[in-house]
C-alpha cells in the first residue's frame, strides 16, 4: 500500500477562526511521486498572516514563494511543476499575477488554468495558485 506524506498539516479553525470550520488538511500531499499543493495566497504559512493586502503583485509573490518552499519540503523544486491553476478575482490582475509567476517558472513550461472568481476564502486575498507536481525520479 503507498504511503502518502502529507506536509504542514493543520486545521481550519486554527486557520480560520472567524469562520465555523473544523477540517484537518495539510499544506501539500505526496503520493506516488506527485506532489499536490494546496492553493496558495498572499499569506505567511509560519504566523498564517496575510501578506501585500491590496497589492496583488505582493501576494503573488509570498504564494510563489510558499510553493518554492513547499516544493523543497517535499522533496522536488519548481522545475518540477507540471499544472497550476490560478484563481483570480478580477481579471484585471492577470498580467501582473501571470508576469510574476511566470518569472518564478521561467522554463518550467508546466500546463496552465486560470479562473477569474467572485472572491476567495478570506476578502483581502486576490489571488490564488495551486499546482501538481511530480518529483524527477532522482528525488523519489
Amino acid at each position: 500500500m503507498p504511503t502518502h506524506t502529507r506536509i504542514r498539516p493543520f486545521n481550519t479553525k486554527d486557520t480560520y477562526p472567524e469562520q465555523n470550520l473544523d477540517n484537518d488538511l495539510c499544506q501539500a500531499v505526496v503520493a506516488g511521486g506527485v506532489v499536490y499543493l494546496r492553493g496558495q495566497i498572499g499569506q505567511d504559512l509560519d504566523t498564517r498572516e496575510s501578506v501585500g493586502i491590496g497589492d496583488v503583485e505582493a501576494q503573488t509573490e509570498k504564494a510563489m514563494a510558499n510553493i518554492a518552499m513547499l516544493m523543497d519540503e517535499a522533496g522536488g523544486s519548481l522545475a518540477d511543476i507540471v499544472k497550476v491553476t490560478v484563481y483570480l478575482v478580477d481579471v484585471r490582475y492577470r498580467e501582473v499575477v501571470y508576469r510574476t509567476m511566470g518569472r518564478w517558472l521561467k522554463g518550467v513550461f508546466p500546463v496552465s488554468t486560470g479562473i477569474v472568481v467572485h472572491s476567495l476564502a478570506r476578502p483581502e486575498w486576490l489571488v490564488e495558485i495551486d499546482a501538481t507536481a511530480v518529483l524527477s525520479e532522482g528525488t523519489r
